[in-house]
């Protein structure tokens, strides 16, 4: 889907050449200076493209990884209506995936070479699933709250400079829309039910809102690549804008619910429009962007095993893929 067209062939004539190369750097900012998109065809600065393949690298192994926690309910979910909305959304989140290594692919890194560097721990994915899902409520709070801050965080790069990305996120944004709200849905009817049900959905809110919270990455202050990539335009909000829009929307949402963010300095400021939060603990963050979180290895453990129990089916389509090559071969 996004690979169609591509002029990758070393030597290739029809990829204009320019020997300057401050000349063709003034020309690539100028391109996105001007709103236009870049395409995979189009000089850019290895910089850039590296930028590229760490960012939609990690939001795919984010997507693929992120279909555990949740998948490990499908079997458990309390009723066949819940089961098949559940088994729809990891079905989208793997959708996801596979559109966002596409994606990556039209920068020249292959799939298969992504994939290993996450099996060997050596790419990163986002901190949030590496939390454990101990009840059914926590199915509604990934959907209300990690579902939430992923639309926040994904909407703006349906403008990304890079047009690839930019197109695949239209998609996703608009089925993670849904998914936030079928885990709202499913924390209301929690709210609504017995009391031992909305205590559930308080427990699920009590773990999952500070993670959540830290998932839109570290302050403006301390983020390391957020300047040039907002220079390029692969970012457009900054992480404190984007963890500042989040609590303004989820905010009201929780007390609809009847629900209290644990989070006893939350103010609303009058003068400022926002609701203002007390204190991060960084240091947890830290700690599970290292690999110590409280399942990280469960996580990367679960991938690798699917990833060799997969192996059959990988043989098979390419296999069945070389068969109907040789045959349209065969009949030209």
């Amino acid at each position: 889907m996004y690979t169609q067209g591509l002029n990758i062939e070393a030597g290739d004539k029809s990829i204009p050449i320019e020997r300057d190369e401050g000349e063709r750097a003034r020309r690539f900012q100028a391109k996105i200076d001007a709103e236009q998109r870049i395409e995979p065809n189009d000089w850019m600065p290895e910089g850039y493209r590296k930028t590229l393949i760490r960012q939609i690298g990690q939001h795919a192994h984010s997507e693929i990884v992120g279909m555990g926690p949740e998948g490990n309910w499908i079997t458990r979910a309390p009723s066949l209506r819940r089961k098949t909305i559940l088994l729809a959304k990891v079905q989208d989140e793997c959708g996801h995936g596979l559109y966002l290594y596409a994606a990556a692919e039209t920068l020249g890194v292959s799939r298969e070479e992504m994939i290993d560097q996450l099996l060997a721990g050596k790419a990163k994915y986002s901190s949030i699933f590496n939390y454990p899902t101990t009840t059914w409520a926590d199915v509604g709070a990934i959907g209300w709250l990690v579902d939430g801050a992923a639309i926040m965080n994904q909407i703006p790069l349906c403008r990304c400079s890079y047009g690839p990305y930019a197109r695949a996120m239209v998609r996703v944004c608009k089925e993670e829309s849904f998914h936030q709200r079928q885990g709202f849905e499913l924390m209301l009817v929690l709210c609504r039910g017995t009391a031992e049900q909305k205590r559930m959905a308080q427990d699920a809110l009590n773990r999952w809102w500070w993670p959540v919270v830290m998932m839109f990455g570290p302050s403006d202050a301390d983020s390391v690549h957020s300047a040039q990539s907002t220079r390029w335009k692969i970012k457009r909000v900054s992480n404190d804008e984007l963890r500042q829009r989040f609590i303004d929307v989820t905010v009201p949402q929780a007390q609809f619910l009847g629900l209290t963010i644990p989070d006893p300095e939350l103010r609303w400021d009058e003068a400022s429009g926002h609701w203002r939060h007390g204190p991060i603990d960084w240091s947890e963050f830290n700690a599970v962007v290292a690999g110590n979180g409280p399942c990280n290895a469960e996580r990367l453990r679960h991938r690798r095993k699917v990833h060799a129990e997969g192996a059959w089916v990988r043989e098979a389509a390419l296999a069945h893929a070389a068969k109907r090559a040789a045959r349209t071969r065969s009949a030209a």
